[in-house]
């Protein structure tokens, strides 16, 4: 079969005229289309586990046709050991401990950051040059979320008054019902403050054997050592009563879901962990991990950090406290985020939370030992 002639010409003329009337839209729309349906850049985050989720990245996904290559750990040294074993950039975004920070700096693992790039003024003082993240006036890390460490307990076999003293993880009633979050830094760093160490990370020879001694008579009570998932389930499951090492990004979570469990933060202090971003060295996306660390310490991104489905933080952004009593007022009052009344920065201030460190006076080794002697036993 053969097409008349004068049919087709008159159709492409037709075409062209059309193409011409709509401004050259036709024509273009193949080209905005292949823009449109382009495969997302892949960034690679190194995270501790829900960094990378859709209720957390997916705005910022969608917005720069980006998609997220997580690979998460648990604990400090998890972290360190991951980057060690991997070439250099293959890590564009790196959510850290605070107290690791110097370790990436000094290995080389980490870039410097221009402090003009994020959003400082809107943070609280206390958080907009936290230690660790400045290396002789240079930022390498920034600040993004932090949370307390007390006792978390369920509160239909312990009462508030016994959960406000570490010393009720010796409870009799509580033997073999007491979980470590098996990470020594928090744990042992609890312990500390109720032997009376107002630095809990900076003690001598004779404090450090006394933290010892005393940790090894919890030993008979403990009912288990687990990761951020079997800790998780043991508490809902009521198969742990209650939990050292831990508080609200885990209990927070829980009791918003109906478990039966809260965080406390006893007479003795608690501890502040920290959480920051840092740009991976060598990393070939740098620019697009940048956005992300901007997005993520705006107002908006904190919103969704203090009600991150993984686990619930604290956010040192102004503004984004202002947000997220709009937002999720229900959050920012459970939190104790609410600028217009009694909140979590009044502990800070009164000396009731300690940061968490490295030891100082002692190696990492050495608190990484006993920990293991410990579990051991």
């Amino acid at each position: 079969m053969t097409k008349d002639i004068s049919t087709v010409s008159t159709s492409r003329r037709q075409f062209l005229r059309t193409s011409a009337a709509l401004g050259g839209a036709v024509l273009a729309t193949p080209f905005l289309n292949r823009r449109a349906f382009a495969a997302p850049t892949e960034i690679t985050m190194l995270a501790w586990y829900g960094h990378a989720e859709p209720d957390v990245v997916a705005e910022f996904e969608a917005e720069h046709n980006v998609k997220f290559k997580p690979k998460y750990y648990t604990g400090g040294d998890n972290m360190l050991g991951l980057i060690a074993q991997s070439p250099a950039g293959t890590f564009d975004v790196i959510l850290s401990d605070a107290e690791y920070v110097q370790q990436l700096n000094a290995a080389g693992y980490i870039e410097e950051l221009d402090p003009k790039d994020y959003p400082f003024d809107d943070y609280f003082p206390e958080f907009q040059q936290f230690a660790g993240h400045w290396q002789d006036g240079k930022l390498y890390s920034v600040f993004a979320r932090f949370g307390f460490l007390g006792v978390a307990y369920n509160t239909e076999a312990v009462t508030e008054k016994e959960a406000m003293s570490y010393d009720v993880f010796w409870n009799e009633k509580l033997t073999g019902k007491v979980g470590h979050f098996d990470w020594h830094l928090p744990n042992l760093g609890e312990i500390s403050l109720l032997n009376g160490n107002a630095s809990p990370y900076d003690i001598d020879a004779a404090a450090w054997e006394k933290l010892k001694e005393k940790t090894s008579t919890l030993r008979p009570q403990i009912g288990g050592f687990f990761d951020y998932g079997g800790t998780f389930s043991s508490l809902q499951n009521g198969q742990m009563l209650a939990m050292a090492g831990i508080g609200d990004w885990i209990s927070g979570t829980l009791e918003k879901n109906g478990a039966k469990v809260r965080s406390v933060i006893p007479e003795q202090g608690g501890l502040q962990w920290t959480e920051s971003f840092s740009i991976g060295k060598g990393s070939s996306k740098a620019d697009l991990a940048k956005k992300w660390i901007q997005y993520s310490t705006s107002a908006k991104g904190q919103v969704k950090s203090a009600n991150m489905a993984a686990y619930p933080a604290l956010i040192p952004n102004r503004k984004g406290w202002e947000l997220l009593a709009k937002e999720t007022p229900e959050e920012a009052k459970r939190q104790g985020m609410l600028l217009d009344q009694s909140n979590v920065m009044d502990l800070i201030r009164s000396g009731r939370i300690q940061y968490r460190q490295l030891p100082i006076q002692q190696s990492l080794e050495d608190w990484n030992d006993f920990w293991s002697d410990y579990k051991g036993a």
